[in-house]
């Protein structure tokens, strides 16, 4: 199964990247996933069931340590047969 997230941590700031934003930023691009786009509003990525869920509990787990009150996502089954 092939699974696509997208997440965005806050709170934002539009002056620089808040630690949490490049701890997500860090856990994302060093994960083993297929598809990897990383924006200042909205973040996606895109692999194997395992390796996403791996990567979704890591950015979770570090995001909130470093400073993050917020973290929403949104979990999309991928693939053939699915839309």
């Amino acid at each position: 199964m092939r699974l696509r997230v997208e997440f965005t941590t806050e709170p934002f700031d539009l002056d620089e990247a808040p630690a949490h934003a490049l701890v997500a930023r860090d856990v994302i691009e060093g994960a083993p996933l297929d598809a990897v786009d990383v924006g200042p509003f909205g973040n996606t990525v895109e692999g194997g069931a395992d390796e996403v869920l791996t990567a979704v509990d890591a950015l979770l787990r570090r995001t909130l340590k470093a400073g993050a009150t917020r973290v929403s996502l949104q979990v999309n089954v991928v693939g053939e047969g699915h839309r």
